[in-house]
Parts: structure tokens; sequence; C-alpha cells
């Protein structure tokens, strides 16, 4: 009996201790669960509230309407206007290749253009609406609606694209927008661009951008486990880029393209008192709107097939030799360093030796000009006086004097990829060439030729500090204050506008403008053909930048493309209160400065001063008689070292 009753109590002691082992290991489990209950709900319940949050509810980005661009008179000329493109829904679509022959029957569908949407297909969920073709025309879009009935799943879609209501007029300074690359993607802010898709290319597009493109809006919506949008929760609308004017005027910019027609080269005006560009004229042209929804490969490569490079900026970014343009320059170092006086004279027989050279260096008039003055040597582009004064000015002075003027520097235009020219020195050659400088060289940069080049640009700037008599300015294409539509005029704004070029006698300042008259009211003035009939004073230099030698007198005009030189021109009017400095660059032309340059220039001073396009009609209609126009600075060999 006691045996059993021990058996029983240590039964019951075993069952005790098991039901407190069970116990202690169910308590220890709700105490885990209950501190993970505590970790989840309390420790960690903003993390968790996050990604609950972001599961159900989707931030989309609202793209900012882009800036628009004025020119000074309030004229459009970039704007963003309504694009159409054609979207489809695939979950609503029974039969998508039924859906694309179906359209192709309606609209034009290309190969590539299915491709295209078959790409983006696998790549989006199916309740996404995908982009099957943009661009619409509005008869495209009329027979879409009239059939919509018949193609579910489909629907036409505006957004707002830029355009430029111009075309080809302006387009250089200007530049264009187009999709944002990977390249370009990797370098940007994406939280800035987000569901944006275009950015500025070149012009002031570029120089803009942050200007112009705005801040991106904000959208959150809630969606289902699927993603598909249930209702907009929040929305913050974007900030609209902001509007720019010019200082760019219209109507005198599409007379400077006019003015130089088909042929390659630049032109620039100039305010001389501020900087303001009142045309920057690059030709070729190209129309900025083929690249705003892209263009295919092969349009791209017709567009570079000519090889002349439509798409560069000349004004900026061609640099040329400024040949004779740059003699009012050299003539006032001279003058400055008390080389020569304006009643010095030099004799030119045609010919000008230096010592240890047997070649001489030749003037373009055969025979020379004879005894010739400072006021003469200007007006009819003396190569031998200037030979002279190079020679006994030296490349030291002479460069340095030139400096202060712009040369061989970027301008500091309001636009990118300006270049900054050539202004030849010792310290350049040595820096860049590793070689001494010689003195041929010196008598040869003296006519603007060898190493020297400079761009329009840069002529331009130059010019205008020589109608201020010495004060500087910078060129710039936006207002200050701008806001679009007419702003007030921009007053001289740049750190180095009011710094001055100060010379001993303020005397030689006018001896060269008077010289530049010469060469423009003189009846021997190798720019005379612009002086007939001027109604106002215009002081101007002549230029031909030689390309290749000339070994004989017919040799200039059987030489063709590439081969001829280039014409340049540079001048400012009123003389007395100069209200434009313009720059004229004419590349491979058929003759000198006088004859294919100044009247450019000349077609531009009168639509600016006298609101005159009499004298553009005849340059167009091939009417100027230019035949007595000598093919000025149009050096022989022996002068290029």
């Amino acid at each position: 009996m006691r045996l059993l009753q021990r058996d029983q109590d240590q039964d019951l002691a075993r069952i005790r201790r098991r039901l407190i082992a069970a116990g202690v290991l169910c308590l220890l489990a709700v105490a885990g669960l209950m501190a993970q209950m505590v970790r989840l709900q309390v420790i960690d319940h903003s993390h968790y509230a996050t990604l609950s949050q972001e599961n159900r509810i989707e931030v989309n980005a609202i793209p900012p309407s882009r800036g628009r661009i004025y020119d000074r008179d309030g004229t459009i000329l970039a704007e963003n206007r309504p694009s159409y493109r054609l979207l489809a829904t695939p979950e609503r679509i029974p039969d998508l290749d039924a859906m694309l022959d179906q359209v192709a029957r309606l609209i034009e569908l290309t190969e590539a253009q299915r491709e295209r949407f078959r790409e983006r297909l696998e790549e989006a969920r199916h309740f996404e609406a995908i982009t099957l073709r943009t661009q619409l025309d509005e008869q495209e879009v009329a027979k879409l609606a009239v059939h919509r009935h018949n193609l579910p799943g489909l629907e036409v879609d505006a957004r707002l694209v830029r355009h430029y209501p111009q075309g080809k007029t302006a387009s250089h300074p200007l530049g264009y927008v187009g999709r944002i690359t990977a390249e370009e993607l990797r370098h940007l802010d994406r939280s800035a661009y987000r569901g944006t898709h275009y950015i500025g290319k070149s012009g002031i597009e570029r120089a803009y951008e942050d200007t112009l493109h705005g801040e991106v809006g904000m959208e959150r919506v809630e969606t289902n486990a699927a993603g598909r949008e249930l209702r907009t929760l929040e929305r913050r609308p974007p900030r609209y880029g902001e509007d720019l004017s010019l200082t760019l005027d219209l109507e005198l910019q599409e007379v400077a393209e006019r003015a130089l027609g088909d042929r390659r080269g630049a032109v620039i005006a100039l305010r001389p008192d501020n900087g303001a560009v009142l045309a920057m004229a690059s030709r070729p042209r190209y129309d900025p709107n083929m690249f705003v929804e892209g263009m295919s490969r092969e349009r791209f490569q017709e567009l570079e097939a000519s090889g002349w490079q439509p798409l560069i900026n000349r004004a900026i970014r061609g640099t040329y030799p400024p040949a004779s343009t740059i003699k009012p320059f050299v003539g006032l170092a001279a003058l400055a360093h008390e080389v020569i006086e304006p009643e010095s004279e030099v004799y030119c027989n045609g010919e000008y030796h230096i010592e240890g050279r047997e070649e001489p260096y030749r003037c373009w008039r055969q025979g020379g000009h004879g005894h010739t003055d400072y006021t003469e040597a200007i007006a009819q582009s003396c190569n031998v006086f200037f030979y002279d004064t190079a020679f006994r000015l030296g490349i030291d002075r002479m460069s340095t004097f030139l400096e202060p003027f712009g040369f061989g520097a970027p301008t500091g235009i309001d636009l990118d990829g300006e270049r900054s020219g050539i202004l030849p020195s010792r310290a350049w050659k040595r820096r860049n060439l590793g070689g001494s400088w010689y003195q041929g060289e010196t008598v040869v940069n003296g006519i603007g030729l060898g190493y020297f080049s400079a761009t329009p640009l840069q002529l331009a700037r130059a010019t205008a500090i020589l109608a201020n008599r010495g004060r500087m300015i910078e060129p710039h294409l936006v207002r200050d204050g701008s806001t679009g539509g007419k702003a007030t005029p921009t007053a001289a704004s740049s750190e180095g506008d009011g710094a001055r070029i100060e010379l001993d006698d303020p005397d030689n300042w006018t001896a060269t403008i008077q010289a530049m008259r010469a060469a423009v009211e003189h009846p021997r003035g190798t720019a005379r053909l612009i002086g007939q009939g001027l109604a106002y004073r215009l002081a101007g230099k002549t230029g031909t930048a030689q390309l290749t030698e000339i070994e004989h007198e017919t040799e200039a005009q059987e030489r063709s493309g590439r081969q001829r030189n280039h014409a340049l021109f540079l001048g400012f009017a009123p003389v007395a209160d100069p209200e434009i400095a313009v720059a004229v660059v004419v590349e491979h032309a058929d003759g000198g400065g006088g004859a294919v340059a100044a009247p450019v220039a000349r077609a531009v001073t009168d639509a600016w001063l006298l609101d005159d396009r009499s004298f553009l009609e005849q340059l167009e209609a091939g009417r100027l008689d230019d035949s007595e126009v000598e093919d000025a600075e149009q050096a022989p060999s022996g002068v290029t070292p």
C-alpha cells in the first residue's frame, strides 16, 4: 500500500515539474511575443509605418512649364504649345497586333514606331498608358476621334512642348532643347528633373537652363496592391520657369540674316553704350524645332552632310584672321607709343623688305600707294605702311596694347562655348609652339595675318570700345530684370563696364576714327561702295583674310570653295554719338571686305538707324555696283610666315 502511495507521489511530482516547465516555456514565449510586438509597434513604429505608407501611396512628379523667351520688343521667340500623342493601355486592348494594324490604316505608323512600342510594352505595367505615336497633327487627331469607338484602350493626350515660332531666325543665339540623354542624366540633380524629358542643349536655352526650367511639382496618390491609382491625396503645383527678355531685335536679326544670304559667315551688331547684342546672325542656319521631339540619325547626318556645320554659332565659335580690320588698333598702339604721328608718311612702292629675307612683303595694290600718311593708310588699307609700323612698334608693345580691347580672351557673353581666338605674343608662341619669335611674324601680325585670330563677337566688341573712345563694355543677350514681354532698357551692368583704355593724347582716338570715316567717304577708300547715299556718318574698316598664297594676279579669281579668302568689315555709326557697332565675316567670299562684307554692315546700320530696307533690297537683288572696289588687303605670296 505504501509502495503504491509512493509511486503516486512521484508521478504527481513529475507532472508538477513538467507543468511548471511548460508554464515557464509558455511565459517565455508570451514574453518574447510581447517584446517583438513592442519592438514592431513602439520602437520601430516609424520605420514600418513609412513602409506601409509607401506601399499604398505613390509620389508622382509634375513637370513645370518652361519659361518663354522674348526679343527686346516683346515678340515671342520660344514658347510652349500643345503637342498631341497617341497612348495605348495594354489591359484594355483585346488584340495588340490587330490594334496596331487598325491604327496604321488611319495614320502613319512606321515599323520603327511599332518596335519602340513593343519595347516599352515589356518594361511597363499592363495598366499603364504607353506612348505609341508622338507629334500627331490636327488631321490625324480628327481621324482618331472619329474612330474612337472602334479603338478601345487608345486615347489622344495633349502636353506642352517647346516651339520656336520664328523657325530658323535667331536659331544660334536662342539654341534649342532636346531629350535628356543618359550621359546628361548622370550629371543632373534627378530630383529637380523628375518627370522632365527636355533640357537646353545650346544657346540661351542652355546658358539659362536653371532659370527657364522651373521647379518640379508633386502629387501624392493612393494606389492598390497592383499599383493602380485610386485617388489623389495631395498636390503641390510646379513653379513655372521664368520668362526671359533678350536684347535681340527680331527685325534687325532678320535683316542681318537676309543680308548674309546663302553665304557662310556671321554678323554681330552691338549697342556701344551698354554691350547689348542687337543681332547675332550665323550662316548656315537650322530649324531648332527639329530637335524638340528628337530626330533620326539619318536626318541628323543629312543636316551635317554639307560639311559646313550649321549647328556651330560662328559669331562666338568661328575664329578668323582679322586681316586689315586690325589696322586701326595697331595704328592706335603706334600713336600711343609715339612710334608714328597722324602726319607720319611712309612711301609705298608695293613692297616691304626686312633684313635677312630676300622675298618682299607686298602690298595689295600693285605698284603701291606712293607717299601715304596715317589717314590714307587706313582709308586705302596700305599694307606697307602697317608692315613698317608693326616692325617699329614690336610684338611686345603691340600685343600688350591690343589685349584690353579683348583680343585673345572670351568676351564674357552669357552663352556657353565662346572661343578665345589668338592674340600672338612671344609668350604665346613659346607656350604653344615652343619656338622663338621672329621679326617677320611681327610684320604680318601688323596686318592681322599670321597667328592672329578672332571671333566676330571679339571684333564687334573691340569696335564698340573704339567707338566709345576707350570705355569698355561686356556683350550680353539677356536684359537685366528680365521677366518677359517688354523689359526696361538694360544699363551697363558687368563688372568690366565703365573701365577705360586711357591714352596720353585723346586726339589719337579722333585721328583713328577720322581715318576710318575716310575708308567709307574718300573716293579711294576701300569701303566707298557703302558710302554712296549714306545719310549718317559711318566709320569702318575692311579686311580680306588670305587663306592660301597667291602666285599670280589671276589666281584669286580662279580659286573656289574653301580656297577663297574671308571678307571682313567692322564699323560703327553715327560717329558723333554711336548707336550701333557692327562686325561682319563672310567665309570664302567672291570678293574682298569692301565689296562683300561692307554692304552687309550697311544694310544692318540702315535698318537700325533709319528703319530703311532699300539698301538691303539692292543687295539681295544684286544691283550694287562693286566693279570699282579693289580686292583690298588680299596679300600676295610672302605674307604668311
